[in-house]
């Protein structure tokens, strides 16, 4: 039994015995003490005030005396107003360490049974990777590892936007003025290549509309008639534009994966807007049947949502086609049938707030097995120092050129310290790359998704305050101390150690690490791992820089303390690669 399992055993016991209540584990919530007051654990009894007759403090000082007397766990109790805060017997720390210092889950949950899909990146096929799906894609990928620590079965899929009027505008572009060039005629990577169509036609788009409204003409640029005409070419399976529509998706999709495999992730399946945009007309007709949706004069077909404080919400055309919302119900029904998932977590950004809500209400109203599973994970835009960016106008930063310039600041800071002389080049480019990418991830992953951020390269990769290479330097230095005491090893045990305030703060941030765990699971939100980390981390260079660890001459207090280190740096690296993040050995 678990300390706060035992902690809620005695609890019960306090209240059926004090005042004959039956309380079950899920009433007795356990909170970590306020850093302002003295305890570890903090009960609040003003739910037993009615049942007791008694004031919330008589109540918290019954039940602490209760504990005091038959739990060997507690030490001693205090009471703030209806807050009973519990101090745990330093014996047990000792204890804790002793048996978790080995165990390589540590902060792995027990596997639940329940399967999730999280959807994330899901690009459109005529322009590169951006600044913007950086943070989609970080945060989708560390969702889906956190969830997968906290006990369920992960599958990581996006959709990929590949056809449309867009795609047809980087089309025709490339078909006007590309003169058969190809990226690797160009030097260019795929997805850059088929991006400089994208704003090479909007150039174009612009100055036939100048030149029309010079003229005193009205109506679509000819260039704009032309990517239409591609797109009806494309929907009546022309096999000429759809060979140009696959030889330049699959340029792309080369690019896409470089960029992927520089960002350390992956899918376990691909859907393609191509394939399922027709997908959701067969449950329109379905919804039509039940009476869940109506059809007005024109043909169009929609469903009424005012009742659930929304409005009413059009799922098909009066020419019959699909929209967005067709396209998604059809999409999550398939996607069920693929895999079965109890949950779907949507990673995309808050300006498609309205359409998910709607979206899960429409799927709720169809009783699909996992409606009550359906999550959006919204999160805000991201701006750079110098403003927004904008794709039309290619003034968009680049994913590419982001991940290149984090690392080229990582190198830059660390040959200005000169630390890594000794290693060679390989090496030495390799810990470049993942303080740079470190320092990358950390940064973005360390908002909470709901916010809006500014991301700023080179405060990233600073080696001081709240980045990941402060992290980083965190289990570096405990790594480098390891190995030095490894070259004079010893035995000593420490039962019966005596542990300083620092070594005591540090053990109870260890201890909550499946909680923070379990809570970012709950709440999609990794931001709560990646300050965690940090508050580990900070409080971790403290105690290294108030506390001797090799040249302290007790052996007992050695050895705690080389344990104690070799937890936190498990629990950082553990942490860290929640967020995607490698750690160095050395920097």
């Amino acid at each position: 039994m678990g300390l706060i399992a035992q902690l809620q055993s005695g609890i019960q016991n306090a209240l059926e015995a004090l005042y004959q209540l039956d309380a079950s584990a899920s009433q007795l919530v356990l909170s970590p003490t306020r850093k302002e007051f003295s305890g570890d654990f903090t009960l609040v009894v003003f739910p037993f005030t009615k049942a007791a007759k008694k004031k919330p403090e008589d109540i918290a000082n019954d039940i602490g005396n209760h504990l005091k007397s038959n739990e060997s766990l507690v030490k001693d109790f205090n009471v703030i107003k209806g807050f009973l805060n519990l101090e745990i017997d330093p014996s047990y720390w000792v204890e804790f360490l002793k048996q978790e210092s080995t165990n390589k889950s540590f902060g792995h949950l027990e596997k639940n049974g329940q399967k999730v899909m999280v959807e994330f990146c899901s690009p459109n096929t005529n322009k590169p990777l951006h600044l913007g799906h950086i943070r989609n894609i970080l945060l989708g990928w560390s969702c889906a590892k956190i969830l997968d620590q906290a006990g369920y079965e992960v599958i990581k899929t996006q959709i990929i936007n590949d056809r449309g009027i867009h795609i047809c505008k980087s089309m025709v572009a490339w078909m006007e003025t590309g003169e058969g060039s190809t990226p690797e005629s160009s030097g260019l990577k795929g997805d850059h290549f088929v991006g400089k169509y994208y704003v090479a036609y909007n150039t174009l788009e612009r100055a036939e509309k100048d030149k029309m409204t010079a003229a005193g003409e009205e109506g679509d640029a000819p260039i704009l008639k032309k990517a239409r005409a591609l797109l009806k070419k494309w929907e009546d399976q022309d096999p000429e534009v759809r060979a140009i529509w696959e030889k330049m998706n699959g340029w792309v999709y080369d690019g896409f994966d470089q960029t992927f495999d520089a960002l350390g992730v992956s899918f376990d399946k691909l859907y393609y807007e191509s394939d399922t945009y027709l997908l959701g007309k067969k449950y329109v007709d379905q919804g039509l049947e039940s009476g869940l949706f109506f059809k007005k004069e024109d043909g169009s077909v929609w469903i009424d949502l005012e009742d659930a404080g929304m409005d009413q919400k059009i799922v098909l055309r009066a020419d019959g086609t699909s929209v967005y919302m067709t396209q998604d119900i059809g999409t999550a029904q398939s996607r069920y049938e693929d895999y079965k998932m109890d949950k779907l977590v949507y990673v995309v950004g808050d300006e498609q707030n309205y359409h998910f809500k709607v979206l899960f209400e429409i799927m709720k109203r169809f009783k699909a097995n996992y409606s009550d599973g359906l999550f959006h994970l919204s999160y805000g835009m991201v701006d750079l120092p110098t403003g927004k960016m904008k794709s039309r106008e290619g003034t968009v930063v680049d994913a590419d050129d982001l991940i290149k310039d984090v690392i080229r600041e990582a190198t830059s800071n660390a040959n200005e310290r000169g630390t890594l002389v000794e290693a060679n080049d390989a090496e030495q480019s390799d810990i470049f790359r993942r303080i740079g990418l470190g320092a990358l991830k950390y940064f973005i992953l360390k908002v909470n998704p709901k916010k809006r951020m500014t991301f700023d390269p080179k405060e990233s990769v600073d080696l001081h305050g709240n980045t990941g290479p402060y992290i980083q330097n965190a289990y570096v230095r405990i790594k480098s101390v390891l190995r030095k005491a490894a070259e004079s090893p010893f035995e000593a045990s420490f039962d019966n150690y005596k542990m300083e305030a620092l070594e005591l703060e540090l053990l109870k941030q260890l201890f909550q690490f499946p909680e923070v765990v379990k809570g970012a699971a709950e709440a999609y939100d990794p931001s709560s791992v990646a300050n965690y980390c940090y508050e580990l981390a900070k409080n971790y260079h403290r105690f290294y820089h108030d506390h001797s660890i090799l040249k302290v001459e007790e052996a007992v207090t050695k050895k705690f303390r080389l344990t104690l280190s070799e937890m936190v740096a498990y629990v950082l690296a553990s942490g860290m690669n929640l967020l995607g993040v490698e750690m160095p050995e050395k920097m």
